[in-house]
This record gives structure tokens, C-alpha cells and sequence, in this order.
């Protein structure tokens, strides 16, 4: 079977064609988000189009962000980031364009898809996959599949209260939230807060041997390994997968690893953290696996 995968984000739109468990013919394009999300449900028709003009294939499978119905392959939910893309039917416009079965997925669940099939997740039946970047995606992995909860909305780690003192009352449904202290752009912010060179990951990092850069960095893992306590406690995972750009970084992931398991009731200590393996990979990779089952 030939399957032909978009991942949409918020900054890019990568595919590729999966044939016999390998992607081929991978590309990306800009998304141009800001223009919004009947904008981008064109562009990756477009996309699809281009290729169908020198290959075939049987299925179609789209991971993207937002919020997804992998029922009914429509966006439930989508932030401002790509306004108007709330409410978007892939699966039918796709399906109706191209006369080829479509499988629509949240780009965190395909990714735990991809790492549960090819990756990271190989072998375990209960894990939860979470990528920190801009803000904080997660997926939960229960009894062999994807939980999707009771209106597909599971896994939305970023929104978890961490920091109730500084909760909006009336604002921003993620003030005090994980994603808020937790994710990349926390840690950048934070950093720039105390000096503004220290304008990106890269950066900081490269001068992380620096005491007040160090103390940064040590509070952000703090951070993490606060929402990872909970997660951990609530749903008693074999395996916490580590996504997102940041956790490439090699020390990471031992640190909140060895953090983590002194904070967990010893029932708990058993749970493993591995970072993730497909890298910017996953999200196709799990689209495919996703379409192949339709």
C-alpha cells in the first residue's frame, strides 16, 4: 500500500509518500498560518495535488496541530495561531477532492502512533508521549492505542495547573498552566528575562555551564518534572517519551529522570523516560499508520 502523508504545523507542512514501512519523496512547505485555516486546508491540497501528478496512491494521512476528531477527521479546536482553522472537515474536503480514503489525526497522537509502531514506544502497551516546544502537545498511549478520551481531547498536558497562584480568573485559559513554566518558549523567557542575549535554546544551552544560566535551566527542569509528577501518579504509565526539539539535548532527559523518581511514590519508580526516536519523522510516520488501518 502507497500512502501519501502531510503533518501540518504551525510553521511548516511536511510530506511524503510511505511505502513499506519508509517515507520517500519528503518535502517541506511554509504553512503561512497566519493566513488562516481555509488558507492552509488549500495549501495542502495543493500539496497533495503536485505529487499526485507523477505518483499514485491508495490512502491519504494528515496529522496536524490542533485538536482533531479522528472519527470524523475535522478540527475541534485550534488557537489563534492559524485563525479560523476551528471547525475544518480534512477528511471530506480531501476525500471529496481526490476520491481517496483520508485519515485525519492530532499531531501529538500520530506521533505516539509513529513512535509506538517504528520508535521509542516499541514493545510498550502504556505510555504517554509529550513534545515541548512553542507550547506542550502530549498523547496518551493506553492498552496498545491511542486514549482519546470522551470528546477526542485527551492528552492536553499543557493546560495542567501548576502555578495556581498565578491563574487568570477571567483570562488565559493556560495562565498557571505546564505549558506556561514548562515548554521552550517558558524556558526562553525566562532566560531573556535575565539577560536578552540569551535570545534562544541554542544559546542557552552553549552557555549553560555559566552559574546564573545553569540555575535557569535547573528551575525549567524543575518545572518539567512537576507536571511529569502528576502525569505519572494519574495514569501510572511504563514509559514517558520525551519529544520536541530541546530534548536533544543529551543531559536532559537524565536529569528528569533522576529528578522525577524523587518525587514519585516507590509504586511509581518503575516508569522509564526515553527520548523520543523519529524525530521530525513521527508525525507522518503515525498519519501512515493511522491511514493504513481505514
Amino acid at each position: 500500500m502507497k500512502i501519501m502523508v502531510l503533518d501540518i504545523g504551525g510553521t511548516a507542512v511536511k510530506s511524503a509518500v510511505w511505502e513499506n514501512g519508509a517515507l520517500s519523496r519528503i518535502q517541506e512547505t511554509p504553512t503561512e498560518a497566519s493566513l488562516g485555516g481555509s488558507h492552509v486546508a488549500e495549501k495542502a491540497a495543493s500539496i497533495i495535488a503536485d505529487y499526485k501528478k507523477t505518483c499514485s496512491f491508495d490512502r491519504i494521512g494528515i496529522s496536524t496541530t490542533g485538536q482533531v476528531n479522528p472519527r470524523e477527521g475535522f478540527i475541534i479546536y485550534a488557537n489563534q495561531n492559524m485563525p479560523g482553522y476551528t471547525g475544518i472537515r480534512l477528511k471530506d474536503l480531501m476525500e471529496q477532492k481526490f476520491g481517496i480514503p483520508t485519515a485525519v489525526e492530532n499531531d501529538v497522537n500520530a506521533a505516539a502512533l509513529g513512535e509506538a509502531r517504528f520508535g521509542a514506544g516499541q514493545g510498550e502497551q502504556d505510555f504517554v508521549c509529550l513534545t515541548y516546544g512553542t507550547g506542550i502537545g502530549g498523547a496518551i498511549f493506553s492498552q496498545g492505542s491511542i486514549y482519546y478520551g470522551s470528546s477526542c481531547s485527551a492528552g492536553e498536558f499543557g493546560a495542567i495547573l501548576i502555578h495556581p497562584e498565578d491563574r487568570e480568573p477571567a483570562g488565559d485559559l493556560y495562565s498557571g498552566g505546564y505549558e506556561k513554566y514548562a515548554s521552550t518558549t517558558a524556558l526562553v523567557n525566562r532566560a531573556m528575562a535575565a539577560d536578552p542575549s540569551l535570545r534562544n535554546g541554542r544559546e542557552i544551552f552553549r552557555r549553560r555551564e555559566e552559574p546564573k544560566v545553569r540555575r535557569i535551566i535547573d528551575d525549567w527542569i524543575g518545572e518539567i518534572v512537576c507536571g511529569l509528577v502528576t502525569i505519572t501518579h494519574m495514569l501510572n504509565p511504563s514509559c514517558i517519551i520525551l519529544g520536541g526539539g530541546v530534548m536533544e539535548q543529551p543531559f536532559l532527559p537524565e536529569q528528569i529522570q533522576e529528578r522525577l523518581r524523587e518525587h514519585l511514590i516507590p509504586s511509581f519508580s518503575h516508569v522509564k523516560l526515553k527520548k523520543a526516536r523519529l524525530g521530525n519523522q513521527a508525525g507522518m510516520l503515525g498519519a501512515a499508520v493511522r491511514a493504513a488501518e481505514l
